[in-house]
């Protein structure tokens, strides 16, 4: 045992990759990641990949794409292109045969013959491609059993235990019959089992069931391990199905235990289990049964300890090498990259307690799409992940850059992994916490030390007294980001000495120029004044910031255009302003990247946001909502920005390492007016007091350009503007309905 342990010590924690590429079916439909992210027909993706410094890649050769109508009118093109170029690239595939699938149309979980006709698609792909040796023909067949055979979320829809016993039995006898094929051709071939890895806490009245689900993740294990019988903890629940016991101890005649134990895991894996329903909010309460499923991270005071403990049960379970095969979060940057280092950090120190924890993979690669709503619907709810799909190519994120640092075993060093993720934050509750000791019993010390050891940076930002200003403040101390908000008074961006004083005192890591001279009409005879704001101020910070090897965000408008195309404008685009406020914007541009070429540089334009009572929507819903008329003009368009949208965004280009001109907005181009008529219609309020009118009658100083719409082509990064407005009107439903309380205001 000593040996073994030191024999661990000796080798290195491997870093792997994921592609998302579940084909899952719902009734008729099929939905499949790899089209949604482009890898499908993308294959200088590969190419990507490997500079992450990964060697091994959990990579997909779907039996529903390559062989939908049987083996012998199979399309191998895909695969062919694409498994020898990584072996080119010094990366080793895991073959991953279904994901979250049930098969090709002709058949499906709960098929009878469903093993044998996976099993001879393996051994089509051991024949094809016999040098490869590591193989998962079946992605977590309990999770995928769990939704298609007792849930019925996924095809074949099932909602009984019997259906479910039935899909999870098809699914591992399928993996163990497959691996057989595959040994034939390739007996070094080796099996990476995966399933989520999740375990249960609960009420004492709820013990019963948080001990039955804690037993029944280990089925599939179980079952292909061999340890399935008369003297297993749920052999009463399996035969009570009416299967006939036969098909159980089957496993133990054929027992293929994995090579490696994939375990999989996710915020949502672990969870809390209590009868009070009352104290959770209504899509976490199963009211047919009378009791709360809900995260156990939103709800226990104290969190639980996170993987570690349960890699420990695995372990010693199994006895069996392990690897985390999916590690993920839908969350910010700075979040996604703590997860993953926390992950790492206690597979790290696992190891040192002689625990053979072989690898971590970060799963999606490419991100993710709609898995808000487990892949029932496409609303294009997209999760980055290393790259980001929303730029026409694929976009590396910091998540990218740690990924690198990981697999070559280099200090981590990003100012934003200090602080501790929102699962460890005392804003993380979606109901009163709980304090119990069922999180105290699975403690598990974490090694913060690295990520502590990291300086603590703030980001500084400037312009506290205005929208932009306040809303990064307010957002940076939702994401838990060290920051420093100025007011003109303490940081006076237009003077190099004021700036140095402030970057000497706090030694950003970066700031975010968010004040500026902002009244467009009196910037026409208050020229001096727009300039130094505008033009000198973001000047100095660039220069001072490139001095310091600070990074700088600063903002520019839409109004450096002329207005004089018919269709948004993109980054590229010449400028060409018409008033003085945007002549300030278009020359800061110039002068901060010529000073500090790493700067991100954001035009944005048309705010309106939850925070502040002066933006055109709220001013329109105002007035609209009291009955008075409010005019808005019909001629000018623009692309309006909901303010949260755009910091988040922003706070993750400057956390990337972006750098020169993005353009921001949520997308829409239309006028004022309009703009004003689909604020009133998400939010309920009668329109009829909304007068159209041409710009000439607001009587502006200033020319504005009768077309200034922004899109990007570098990457559309905000949602759509609808969907910005139901969210605004949510955020603002309740303030309204008390000031006016005989109108209706939705709050959908």
């Amino acid at each position: 045992m000593e040996e073994e342990q030191q024999i661990i010590q000796r080798s290195k924690l491997e870093l792997w990759g994921g592609l998302e590429c579940t084909h899952n079916r719902v009734g008729d439909v099929y939905f499949c990641q790899m089209e949604r992210n482009g890898h499908a027909t993308r294959s200088d993706d590969l190419e990507r990949f490997a500079t992450l410094g990964i060697r091994t890649i959990r990579y997909p050769v779907l039996w529903e794409r390559t062989a939908p109508n049987g083996i012998d009118r199979a399309d191998w093109s895909w695969p062919d292109e694409r498994l020898p170029r990584l072996r080119d690239l010094g990366i080793e595939p895991i073959a991953g045969l279904v994901h979250h699938g049930s098969g090709p149309p002709h058949t499906s979980l709960a098929d009878p013959a469903f093993a044998e006709k996976l099993t001879e698609f393996a051994g089509a792909v051991a024949q094809r491609y016999p040098w490869i040796d590591y193989y998962t023909p079946v992605n977590e067949p309990l999770t995928t059993a769990r939704f298609s055979g007792l849930y019925g979320i996924w095809y074949p829809h099932g909602r009984d235990d019997k259906t479910f016993v039935t899909t999870l039995l098809n699914q591992c006898r399928a993996v163990a019959l497959s691996m057989k094929a595959i040994r034939k051709v390739n007996p070094k071939a080796k099996l990476v089992q995966t399933d989520d890895l999740g375990k249960s806490y609960s009420t004492p009245k709820m013990s019963g069931r948080a001990d039955f689900y804690n037993e029944r993740r280990w089925l599939a294990w179980d079952l292909l391990c061999g340890k399935v019988g008369p003297d297993h903890e749920l052999w009463n629940y399996l035969i009570g199905t009416g299967i006939d016991k036969s098909q159980f101890l089957w496993f133990r005649d054929n027992p293929c235990p994995p090579d490696i134990i994939g375990a999989n895991y996710y915020v949502t894996s672990e969870r809390w289990l209590d009868e009070r329903i009352e104290r959770y909010p209504d899509r976490f309460v199963d009211r047919e049964n009378g009791f709360a499923d809900i995260e156990a991270s939103r709800a226990l005071a104290t969190p639980t300890s996170g993987i570690g403990p349960l890699l420990q049960e695995v372990w010693d379970r199994y006895r069996l090498p392990i690897a985390i095969t999916e590690v993920h979060i839908d969350t910010t940057r700075e979040d996604q990259m703590r997860w993953l280092l926390e992950i790492w950090q206690a597979a790290s120190q696992l190891r040192q307690h002689g625990v053979d924890v072989r690898a971590v993979t970060v799963w999606s690669l490419l991100g993710s799409y709609d898995w808000n709503t487990l892949v029932t619907q496409s609303n294009g709810y997209y999760e980055p992940g290393p790259f980001d799909m929303r730029s026409p190519q694929p976009r590396p994120t910091a998540v990218a850059a740690l990924m690198k640092n990981l697999a070559h075993e280099q200090p981590v060093s990003h100012p934003v992994l200090h602080g501790q993720g929102w699962w460890r934050r005392q804003e993380r509750f979606f109901c009163p916490p709980v304090a119990t000791r069922a999180a105290a019993t699975s403690l598990f010390k974490l090694d913060r030390r690295s990520a502590e050891s990291i300086p603590n940076q703030p980001i500084l930002i400037t312009g506290a007294n205005g929208t932009l200003g306040s809303a990064f403040a307010r957002i940076c101390e939702q994401r838990n980001l060290c920051h420093h908000l100025f007011t003109r008074k303490e940081m006076d961006i237009a003077v190099a000495a004021s700036v140095e004083k402030a970057i000497e005192q706090y030694r950003p890591w970066a700031v975010i120029n968010a004040g500026g001279y902002v009244r467009v009409d009196d910037a026409e005879h208050e020229i001096d004044q727009c300039f130094r704001e505008n033009t000198i101020g973001p000047s100095v910070l660039a220069d001072v910031c490139s001095r310091h090897g600070a990074r700088l965000m600063t903002f520019s408008s839409d109004l450096v255009f002329d207005g004089g195309k018919q269709n948004p404008y993109h980054e590229s685009d010449s400028v060409a302003p018409l008033n003085n406020y945007g002549k300030s914007k278009a020359e800061a541009e110039k002068r901060v990247l010529d000073r500090h070429s790493d700067s991100i540089v954001i035009r944005t334009s048309s705010f309106f946001g939850p925070w502040d009572n002066h933006n055109f929507v709220t001013l329109a819903l105002r007035e609209l909502t009291r009955g008075r008329p409010f005019l808005a003009a019909r001629d000018l368009t623009v692309s309006p920005t909901y303010v949260p949208d755009l910091v988040h965004a922003c706070l993750d280009l400057l956390i990337d390492g972006e750098n020169g001109i993005w353009h921001l907005t949520n997308g829409r181009a239309l006028t004022w007016a309009e703009l004003a008529l689909a604020a009133t219609d998400v939010a309920g309020v009668d329109a009829s007091r909304l007068e159209a009118c041409s710009s000439n009658e607001l009587n502006h100083t200033a020319m504005r350009p009768v077309y200034s719409a922004l899109s990007s082509e570098r990457a559309i990064l905000l949602p759509p503007l609808n969907s910005a407005l139901e969210r605004y009107i949510k955020s603002r439903a309740d303030s309204l309905k008390k000031e006016f309380p005989s109108q209706a205001v939705a709050s959908r």
